[in-house]
């Protein structure tokens, strides 16, 4: 056996999470999938790592499937600026959905990545959407993903005297923040 053979990878049911259990046991077809193909990648990736079936946290869809990946190494899976994660998920994604089924978004976390990375941009938004109400001048972002971009909308949806807009094409598409004007009303949120 060669050496990146008999790197151990604990099945979900060894390790301890620091998360309450979700059954397994009960989960449909499609996040039976999505958790065996999951796992099996991180196998692939020679990666100590679990994955589990994250909880209900509120903020989600009732059919989303939630997977957080819980690993001592969990940068290698997160990538730089979450760009293996994203990955992971989009290939997750595709394993889920077969001709016939329901389409349902699929969410792949890593040690809490995720969260963690809304939070702080959704704050950046706040920052600078008091800055472009103060100074009255435009601030674009660098270009992001739909989910960014969606989040700093949010962000800022009902915050006063700014309005948001995503401007350019495919991986270019950025968001501006823009001040109002004396009586401009705020269009409704769209991206």
């Amino acid at each position: 056996m060669s050496e990146t053979n008999d790197l151990p990878v604990q099945p979900a049911h060894a390790a301890l999470s620091s998360q309450p259990a979700v059954d397994e046991a009960a989960a449909d077809g499609q996040t039976k999938r999505a958790l065996a193909f999951l796992r099996k990648l991180l196998v692939g990736m020679e990666m100590n790592a679990e994955v589990i079936l994250a909880p209900d946290d509120g903020e989600g869809s009732a059919d989303e499937i939630r997977l957080e990946i819980e690993a001592p190494d969990a940068g290698r899976i997160i990538g730089k600026r979450g760009t293996v994660l994203e990955a992971i998920q989009y290939l997750t994604t595709r394993v889920v959905h077969k001709p016939g089924e329901g389409r349902r978004h699929v969410q792949v976390d890593a040690e809490g990545y995720r969260a963690r990375h809304e939070d702080q941009l959704a704050e950046m938004a706040e920052k600078l959407g008091e800055r472009v109400a103060k100074e009255g001048k435009v601030i674009t972002f660098d270009p992001m993903s739909a989910r960014d971009r969606r989040i700093v909308h949010m962000a800022l949806r009902e915050f006063e005297g700014v309005r948001t807009e995503s401007n350019g094409e495919g991986p270019d598409r950025r968001v501006q923040i823009i001040p109002l004007k004396p009586g401009e009303v705020k269009p409704p949120m769209a991206d």
